[in-house]
């Protein structure tokens, strides 16, 4: 499966998508053709304790959109299609000028305990995580992640989604500019007060000393809680 990354950042870090244009911007994200899931990031409405907030609140608007191969990845990405006209703002006032930077990827995904939500559920939070590289020895770096750090990750209380991506080669026509980050991961929690739960455990301690044992790479990583809203793709008379 293809994962498909637009994000929309402020360098200032103070813009935020008003709730009309992110209603508008999930009708645009639910109309993408071929897409199977799309999923939109904002940041929390108050922050959360979490091991990197020194990272900072995250971007102002962010989406993955979920594709079966590349093929249907790169059909939507047309200078014609919705997603070239969302990465020019759209319409949207409140996506206006920000920096908007897009990445195709493969998407891993691990098992967790328990995938669903508890009924009720009415906040979910990701934990988005972006390494821009490089590593000295990328397959070297990424074997050793992906057989080390996913089993980990699914020992975090509650976890409900483990994913990490990895880099492509991807061809596309949007205005937006295209990023190469050589891995992002993604962990799923119910609420943000979950994820601030979870990050307090004693996992933290061995993602920790697994982190100093990684192949040698620069660029730091970053880390971003933010809640999280599921679209798909619309039928013939309206979403699912």
């Amino acid at each position: 499966m293809i994962s498909f990354f637009m994000t929309f950042s402020d360098p200032a870090g103070e813009r935020r998508i008003q709730s009309d244009d992110l209603a508008a911007a999930a009708a645009v994200i639910g109309s993408v053709p071929h897409m199977t899931e799309g999923l939109l990031f904002t940041p929390l409405e108050h922050s959360v304790d979490h091991p990197h907030g020194a990272d900072g609140s995250g971007p102002t608007f962010a989406v993955q959109l979920r594709f079966p191969d590349l093929f249907a990845c790169e059909a939507a990405l047309d200078r014609g299609g919705v997603l070239a006209n969302l990465a020019a703002g759209g319409g949207l006032p409140s996506l206006a000028g920000l920096d908007v930077t897009h990445q195709a990827m493969v998407t891993r995904s691990f098992s967790v305990d328990l995938a669903a939500h508890p009924e009720g559920t009415t906040s979910p939070c990701s934990y988005l995580v972006h390494y821009p590289g490089p590593a000295d020895d990328l397959n070297a770096w990424n074997l050793h992640y992906l057989e080390h750090h996913p089993s980990i990750m699914r020992t975090f209380p509650n976890v409900r989604q483990v994913e990490i991506y990895t880099g492509i080669d991807w061809v596309d026509r949007l205005p937006s500019r295209r990023v190469a980050y050589m891995q992002r991961n993604k962990l799923l929690f119910d609420s943000p007060d979950a994820l601030s739960h979870a990050l307090a455990s004693d996992v933290i301690k061995r993602m920790r000393a697994d982190f100093v044992q990684f192949p040698p790479f620069a660029g730091g990583n970053k880390h971003f809680p933010m809640l999280t809203r599921t679209v798909r793709l619309k039928r013939s008379q309206g979403a699912d």
